[in-house]
């Protein structure tokens, strides 16, 4: 089936709050929707299907000890108001959802046209139940009170080899939540564990209570659902049941959450703040007269504040690397018009490179002992390797081998075959974009490219990438490039090794 999307959906569940009473919840739709419209939220509308004929044992239709079913019972509604509240949540622009706690509800949903199908707490582990479910083709979302985590892996792998678009909701099934029981770390461990199935909240704590939402979403909840109602003169709400006014204050507060999480990936550096630590920052300055052509050392200069607009800093220092252009006085800032900056270790953007490495193998959640050797690919000369390249770990080189490849942001591999080697690639982390034989194609996180002898092909990534290399033995003389230029280098010219990663072996006596 079709992918659903279920970032920022907010869930209200009727529940029981409409009393059995068609007029009662109708209002408390209406109500709820002035909200979702004055926050610009992305919502569902959801109910609750039983089928009471079958759903109940017939020696308990009357004077139960179950304290649900007359509950259950009290609150019943007839088809045809069933359709009345749908219609409403449609006119209103929002979407619809319903819980079935039967299968005989099941076909009910499918036939009304509901967008999103819901499993309760309780239905997590009814496998005839889900078996409905799944076969209905509609979008889920699974709540897991109560469940183990290897309960929560059944039912993941169930939707998933089933087809099926699913989330999950986190959720504790106690109502009201004591503060001890609510465990909004596990959304983390929800979020790792199941890394494609994006993870919400559903919440059943005191309603004047805003934090849990505001903690939930810097977790990385991306749903939120919570119990929805009115009072009356005869209806009075549960202190786990929002009224309007506190679903107006919990959508405020999510929203507030959202403006102080900002972007999960760059952080971008705004004037006011740069202009801030400008004020704080030490600029660079000459003790005493300089001529033209001379080679700045640490005796040369100090560090002062107030750092002028544009002018070097400590943190643009170069040990012998600063040559002066021009004659510079004493006290003077100095600034990059009076001088040319030279690195003097030609490994530098080698080394540079290891740290944006790293972070990306710690990113991916990818660990490496201490035994293994690194391999900068640099086909136009090492001061180019960030834009064409990559970084090779060595991880076995037997009659098999394995090596991960990192290509870093915008970084290209030139296009070249193997005489003897027949490899297989597999995209750990990131696209990786390549072309094989003349045909371009992607391999995103899991997939895997066969590369046989004799074939061309060339790689490259634009927002970086991980990729395990699956191999027959590696030959250092093996690799035949289209450009007969990388082709007359030495290896050596071509390629820095290291072991590990290289702390003493990159830099130049």
């Amino acid at each position: 089936m079709k992918n659903f999307n279920f970032n920022d959906l907010f869930v209200l569940d009727l529940a029981n709050n409409h009393q059995g009473n068609l007029k009662h919840g109708l209002k408390i739709i209406q109500e709820c929707s002035k909200m979702v419209h004055k926050h610009k939220i992305r919502a569902a509308i959801k109910f609750q299907f039983r089928q009471y004929e079958s759903f109940i044992h017939p020696h308990h239709k009357k004077n139960s000890d179950n304290k649900h079913i007359p509950r259950f019972l009290s609150t019943q509604l007839s088809q045809k108001d069933w359709e009345v509240l749908f219609k409403a949540v449609k006119d209103e622009g929002l979407l619809t959802m319903c819980t079935p706690f039967d299968n005989e509800s099941v076909p009910i949903i499918s036939d009304m046209g509901f967008d999103i199908i819901k499993v309760a707490s309780c239905s997590a582990k009814d496998w005839p139940l889900l078996e409905d479910i799944a076969f209905a083709s509609l979008p889920v979302v699974a709540s897991t009170g109560g469940l183990k985590i290897n309960d929560v892996d059944n039912l993941v792998s169930f939707f998933e080899h089933r087809g099926v678009a699913h989330a999950l909701m986190h959720c504790v099934s106690i109502y009201p939540i004591p503060q001890d029981d609510f465990h909004l770390n596990h959304i983390d461990t929800l979020r790792k564990r199941y890394k494609n199935t994006v993870i919400g909240w559903s919440t059943h704590e005191d309603q004047d209570d805003t934090v849990p939402i505001q903690i939930a979403m810097a977790k990385g909840a991306k749903m939120f659902e919570r119990h929805v109602g009115l009072d009356t003169d005869e209806v009075k709400l549960n202190v786990y049941s929002s009224r309007p006014k506190q679903l107006d204050k919990w959508f405020e507060a999510y929203r507030y959450s959202e403006i102080l999480c900002g972007s999960s990936t760059h952080r971008p550096i705004t004037a006011i703040e740069q202009d801030s630590l400008d004020g704080l920052q030490r600029g660079m300055f000459l003790k005493h007269d300089v001529e033209a052509g001379l080679i700045l050392s640490a005796t040369d200069i100090y560090y002062a504040m107030p750092f002028v607009s544009g002018q070097l800093s400590s943190e643009n220092w170069v040990e012998n690397g600063i040559h002066t252009t021009e004659a510079i006085k004493k006290d003077a800032a100095v600034f990059p018009a009076n001088v040319d900056i030279k690195s003097s270790n030609r490994y530098r953007v080698l080394k540079d490179a290891i740290h944006e490495v790293k972070a990306m193998l710690n990113n991916a959640s990818i660990s490496l002992n201490s035994e293994f050797n690194i391999e900068f690919s640099h086909h136009y000369g090492v001061e180019n390797f960030r834009e064409v390249g990559a970084l090779i770990i060595d991880c076995v080189n037997r009659e098999y081998c394995k090596k991960l490849i990192v290509v870093l942001p915008g970084q290209k591999h030139p296009s070249h075959f193997h005489k003897r080697k027949e490899e297989t690639f597999q995209s750990l982390s990131g696209n990786f974009e390549y072309m094989l034989d003349g045909r371009k194609k992607v391999l995103k996180p899991g997939e895997t490219a066969l590369v046989q002898p004799g074939v061309w092909h060339e790689f490259w990534s634009k927002d970086g990438c991980i990729v395990e290399e699956i191999s027959t033995t590696h030959y250092n003389d093996d690799s035949i490039y289209s450009d007969k230029k990388i082709n007359d280098l030495k290896r050596s010219q071509r390629k820095t090794v290291v072991k590990n990663w290289g702390r003493f072996e990159l830099i130049e006596n």
